[in-house]
């Protein structure tokens, strides 16, 4: 029988943990596979168990990864992504990726306008794209202040621009930054983003515009080297666009 004692006291896993939301597909799985190229350890959750164990199986060749699938909006899935983090030693950084369009499976239609958007699926859009996220924050950040840790909560260009169809979504994207800039006044301790990815090949994008050819949009993992410049150079607490980095990157 191996003692295992001895080699627990003499070694500690050191490398930072990530705590990633919608971390399946699209924006997150690429940022997931980025930060454990990297090193970093990761606790992943998306709503989907099948797409989330075949991410998760992806990037365990390169880092520990702890898989657990359910929703933001459910408070015992948040205290079991907070407990899996703080087994690791603690979250480092946490993404809050994970967003919803109308708070409902659009099945083709398109985006409701405010007057017809269904009152329960506007809840559901401000649950997971806003609550959720400060719900799973609020859980993380004793850790995240023992680590002087980061918050990347994505945004949109709909946070900031209004754009007809797309007023549950927009309006709660605005919410999301607008609270992300009260929290980084209120927790100095923690460095809050909120960013920008753009438009972007996903499937979410692809419900948004049914039936449209979005080929012409950039995949997802364009945009991970302006995550990556985040991390590396952390920069204050904002709001940043990830055309603005990239751009800032390519003329360095």
């Amino acid at each position: 029988m191996t003692n295992t004692n001895a080699s627990a006291k003499t070694f500690r896993d050191t490398r930072p943990v990530a705590v990633i939301t919608g971390a399946s597909r699209g924006l997150g799985l690429e940022l997931a596979r980025d930060l454990a190229e990297a090193g970093w350890r990761l606790v992943l959750t998306a709503r989907g168990a099948e797409e989330l164990d075949r991410a998760a199986a992806e990037v365990t060749g390169c880092t520990a990864v702890t898989a657990l699938a359910g929703s933001v909006v459910d408070d015992d899935h948040r205290a079991e992504l907070a407990h899996a983090a703080a087994e690791l030693g603690g979250a480092d950084l946490l993404i809050n990726n994970a967003s919803t369009l109308a708070g409902f499976d659009l099945d083709g239609a398109p985006m409701p306008t405010l007057a017809q958007f269904p009152l329960v699926g506007l809840l559901e859009t401000f649950e997971v794209n806003v609550l959720g996220p400060l719900a799973l924050t609020q859980l993380l950040l004793p850790q995240l202040r023992l680590k002087h840790g980061r918050i990347i909560n994505i945004s949109s260009d709909a946070a900031v621009e209004a754009y007809a169809g797309w007023g549950g979504y927009g309006a709660s994207k605005a919410a999301l930054d607008h609270a992300s800039a009260i929290l980084a006044q209120e927790e100095q301790d923690v460095t809050v983003w909120s960013v920008d990815p753009g438009d972007m090949r996903t499937r979410m994008h692809a419900e948004a515009f049914p039936g449209e050819d979005i080929s012409d949009r950039p995949l997802p993992v364009s945009v991970v080297p302006a995550f990556r410049r985040l991390l590396d150079e952390n920069p204050a607490s904002g709001r940043y666009r990830a055309a603005d980095l990239l751009s800032v990157e390519a003329n360095a």
